[in-house]
């Protein structure tokens, strides 16, 4: 089953497994890092593109198809959601 609930790491902390893997283990579910100079500031590009074509009834989901996909880093520890 694919989770519903995905953590999209960015910026510096998101080369730092340990603070990955606790990120994951609190929230109980896998993080993802994009591989792209300046990953922070995409959300808002991809935003600011969708209010450009937004009268065209564009969809987000539409928009971001072409963004970078974000790769697996870390998984729950199992167990952990008990803590």
């Amino acid at each position: 089953a694919v989770p519903r609930t995905r953590i999209l790491a960015t910026g510096g902390a998101s080369h730092n497994k340990k603070i990955l893997q606790v990120l994951s283990d609190v929230f109980n579910a896998p993080v993802f890092i994009i591989d792209t100079a300046n990953s922070a500031c995409l959300g808002s590009a991809y935003r600011a593109i969708h209010g450009l074509v937004a009268e065209r009834n564009v969809s987000l989901a539409d928009v971001v198809k072409l963004a970078p996909e974000p790769r697996l880093a870390v998984t729950p520890t199992p167990g952990a959601e008990e803590v």
